[in-house]
Order: C-alpha cells, then sequence, then structure tokens
C-alpha cells in the first residue's frame, strides 16, 4: 500500500507516518511546515519507504504513481496556532480538502479528513454525540478553524455520495503525548512548561471546564481501525475519561515534586467551551475500539519527553 499525509510532520502525522511505515505501507509525507517540524521525522528520512514533500496542499497537490490511501492532517490544530493564522487555517480547510479529495479520487484511493471536537463548539449536548451539530460562534475568534472544520466534513461527504469516493471522518478530541510542542498553546503542554520551568501555572476562568484527553498512540489506533473500516459518517476518537482543568493542573504537580510553581487565575478566552467528552458509542460498536492508556501513565510518559526537551 502507499499512503499520502498531509501534515504528516506534525504532531499526530508523524505517528501516523510511523505507524503505516510499520504496517508495510510507503508513505509520503506532505507538509509545509507551518506548524510541523522535520524534527518529527527525521529518524524515518532514512527508510526506503518514506517520502517528504514540502508543500502546502492549500496551492496544490501533486503525486506521481499510485496511491493507496490519503489522510487529510495538514491545519493548524492548537487555538495559539490557528489565532495566528487564520487566513491559512480556513484555506487548508477548504482548499487544502479539496485538492486532497481531488488526488484521492484521482487515483481511485480511500480518503480520510483528520476533523475535530471543535465541530460541536462549546456544546449544549453532553458527552457529544455525532449526531449533535454544534454550538458554534461562526464570526467569533475561534470560527477560523471550527468553520473550516465543518467545511471540510461537508465537502468530504459531498465527494462520497456524488462521486461515491470511499471516505471516513474522525473527529478528534484532546490528544497528547510525545512531539507536542511547548508552545502548542493548548491547557496539557502549557501546565507542562509552566511546571518545569518553574512558572506560575495559568488557569483560565476558575479551571472549572472540563476536558478529555487521549494518548496519542490510542488515538492512531482508532484512526487505523476508522480507515480500514467501511463507516463514511463522522466518528469520535477521544477518551471519555472526563477531568477539570484545575484537576489536571494537581495531576501534573503531583508528577513534579517540589515544583515552585504556583497557580494564577486569567480570564476564559472568548467561546472557549466549558464541557467536552466525547460519547465514543460508535468507536466501541463499529471499529471495536476504546483507549487502552490511562492518564496516569499518559501523563507519565509525556511528562518525561519534555523534560528532554526542557
Amino acid at each position: 500500500m502507499r499512503t499520502v499525509i498531509t501534515g504528516g510532520a506534525g504532531f499526530v502525522g508523524s505517528h501516523l507516518c510511523e505507524r503505516f511505515l510499520a504496517d508495510g505501507d510507503e508513505v509520503v509525507c506532505v507538509d509545509n511546515l507551518l506548524t510541523g517540524t522535520l524534527k518529527n521525522v527525521d529518524r524515518l528520512r532514512a527508510d526506503p519507504k518514506f517520502r517528504f514533500i514540502k508543500r502546502d496542499v492549500s496551492e496544490s497537490i501533486e503525486i506521481d504513481g499510485p496511491v493507496d490511501n490519503v489522510l487529510h492532517f495538514a491545519s493548524p490544530a492548537s487555538p495559539a496556532d490557528y489565532l495566528a493564522h487564520p487566513i491559512p487555517t480556513l484555506k487548508v480547510g477548504a482548499l487544502g480538502t479539496h485538492n486532497a479529495l481531488g488526488l484521492a479520487r484521482a487515483k481511485d484511493a480511500r480518503f480520510l479528513l483528520a476533523s475535530t471536537s471543535e465541530i460541536y463548539g462549546d456544546p449544549d449536548v453532553h458527552p457529544q454525540v455525532e449526531e449533535y451539530w454544534g454550538h458554534v460562534n461562526t464570526i467569533g475568534p475561534r470560527g477560523c478553524y471550527d468553520e473550516a472544520k465543518r467545511f471540510a466534513e461537508a465537502i468530504t461527504m459531498a465527494y462520497h455520495r456524488y462521486h461515491g469516493m470511499k471516505t471516513r471522518i474522525v473527529r478528534i478530541f484532546n490528544t497528547y503525548g510525545p512531539r507536542m510542542r511547548l508552545d502548542d498553546g493548548r491547557v496539557l503542554p502549557n501546565f507542562m512548561k509552566q511546571i518545569l520551568r518553574g512558572d506560575p501555572i495559568t488557569l483560565y476562568g476558575d479551571g472549572g471546564q472540563t476536558r478529555s484527553f487521549c494518548y496519542v498512540t490510542d488515538l492512531v489506533d482508532g484512526i487505523h481501525r476508522l480507515l480500514k473500516s467501511d463507516y463514511a459518517l463522522p466518528v469520535n476518537i477521544g477518551n471519555p475519561s472526563e477531568i477539570t482543568v484545575a484537576q489536571l493542573a494537581e495531576e501534573i504537580i503531583a508528577l513534579a515534586p517540589g515544583t515552585k510553581s504556583a497557580i494564577v487565575h486569567e480570564p476564559l478566552p472568548q467561546d472557549d467551551p466549558k464541557r467536552r467528552r466525547p460519547d465514543i458509542a460508535k468507536a466501541r460498536t463499529i471499529l471495536g475500539w476504546e483507549p487502552k492508556v490511562d492518564r496516569a501513565e499518559g501523563l507519565k510518559r509525556t511528562l518525561e519527553y519534555f523534560r528532554a526537551v526542557v
């Protein structure tokens, strides 16, 4: 098999490159390195089955030879990144998805879209099921990411229905693990960076907002199963173990005894979701998938990685 992964030098994308190489696939990694880095795939570049192409997929995607799978993961994914790059975020969600679908159609390849729990916005339904249409502010600061992904889902389903393409949509919930960037801007690497550097730990609001964190190897396994399935509608992949942001800070502090970091409070960002937890009944039933790495173990592994980075 030959698999193209856009955004393959990013956090999740690089783990996917490893997984498909381990399966024996040839892997073509396409990335413009806006938020990804070659360090994530350096050890893969000696593999004759791995190829890296630096390209902005919003402009074009050209791959010579046969292609069996196209996984579209190119996009800024953290609020810090998409707020800094709102127009590229919208373009890669719209034009990039269109180009990736065009490649898959031309090659008669299976297509998988990386969507997001941000589809649900600040949800009125909890936990979030795939049938929930979401509560999203289209013109708010986060709208560039939310609407890019909502459009990406719509055009993917249009290609599935109109062209009969084999398409898959994964709605990814908060994911963590090695190769996250310390300056990612998301809550978990923020806490770890602040603790390791002895800086104050920033809690937005009262810290009562909730999140659910899935370790990256579990996510990759769920994506792999979804790609190989025959299910075309969106599927949530995430860990349903829900925790407040304040509790997460305490759990990370406990992993670093002697930390001198104090907790400080800042105003809650606009449209920040108050609760976030996936309903994974479809993933369990259709894919036979559920997360295996518990949060205590995942946090320990991730902190060890960040210690080496710091």
